[in-house]
């Protein structure tokens, strides 16, 4: 089966434009199931053909991710990746049934995303030192995590030209390389010409880091590109650099636990929902392909409009009894 496996990833890197990441997620996904279901054959790996692949062989993978103790999420993600496999396979002509299409889901725990109130949002961006430059790059970069909602690969992939400081606009690559422009407000754009005269000093600086050929999220008929966020040698500042940022502000300001650029995601639309914004908006300021996943956000309004409802309701206490 290892021919189709190389010949599906090569369809999610050419034919579905997944990013290198995506494509690297399901090969792991796929390797893992493939071992199992060589153990429960008493085959190797190697020997593997399409038709091993059958409902009791998928059941069985399932069986045994919740023998190991993965979470719900990670079993529907795994299964997502299978499934995308085998409908691949039937397309293609290898078997005539998707078997993955009858195994059932695992049902998934409505979780509250991690965020912020706008009290500790606003802390959190007055956390950076304005005095150094790169105080003032982590202003930026705080700030417009929270100005657009971007995601923590969309905005270090960002470039110069990616940037529209006069109509306060930014241009983002999100998954499957899909391209949206999102727009960001006064106080993101004061934030990001403070931080574009540093960001010129350490670019022309002696052994600074070259220009870059455009990643594989990006067109690849541009020819170099000046990334937007760099570190103090003049390269372009990686995601495990921006996480590492936001964990020291978070706890600098606050003693909120989990708060990771994702949670400045999160607060972003859990704030625009709490103020009246449309979901439809906010699905296509996030990048979101399916409206459900958007979705998720109402249930943190939910939780907040019962919590106030609790606290304020005259018999909303202990046994109903007015308080």
């Amino acid at each position: 089966m290892r021919e189709q496996l190389a010949a599906f990833l090569a369809y999610l890197e050419l034919n579905r434009n997944a990013s290198t990441h995506t494509v690297r997620a399901y090969q792991r996904d796929l390797a893992q199931c493939l071992e199992v279901v060589a153990r429960g054959t008493g085959k190797a790996v190697e020997s593997l053909e399409v038709s091993d692949l059958d409902l009791g062989a998928i059941r069985g993978y399932l069986a045994d991710l919740y023998k190991r103790g993965q979470s719900r999420a990670s079993m529907a993600r795994k299964l997502s990746a299978l499934r995308a496999f085998t409908r691949y396979l039937r397309r293609e002509g290898w078997i005539d049934a998707d078997p993955a299409a009858l195994a059932a889901s695992p049902k998934l725990e409505r979780k509250v995303p991690a965020h912020l109130t706008v009290d500790e949002m606003s802390r959190l961006l007055e956390a950076p030192d304005g005095a150094t430059p790169l105080g003032r790059r982590d202003r930026a970069i705080l700030e417009l995590f929270y100005a657009s909602g971007i995601r923590l690969s969309e905005l270090t992939a960002l470039d110069l030209d990616s940037l529209n400081l006069r109509h306060r606009m930014v241009r983002v690559f999100g998954k499957g390389a899909r391209e949206r422009l999102v727009p960001f407000n006064g106080a993101a754009e004061t934030a990001l010409r403070a931080w574009l005269k540093d960001r010129a000093a350490l670019r022309t600086q002696p052994g600074a880091a070259r220009a870059e050929k455009p990643g594989s999220r990006r067109p690849a008929d541009r020819g170099v590109v000046e990334p937007l966020f760099v570190n103090a040698r003049g390269g372009r500042l990686t995601g495990r650099s921006v996480q590492r940022l936001v964990a020291r502000y978070v706890a600098s300001c606050s003693t909120r636990f989990g708060i990771s650029p994702h949670a400045l995601r999160h607060s972003f639309a859990t704030h625009l929902l709490e103020r009246g914004a449309d979901l439809r908006a906010i699905q296509e300021l996030l990048g979101h392909v399916q409206l459900s996943t958007t979705e998720r956000y109402t249930h943190v309004n939910a939780a907040q409009l019962l919590a106030v409802y609790r606290k304020t309701h005259p018999r909303a206490g202990k046994g109903g009894q007015q308080r």
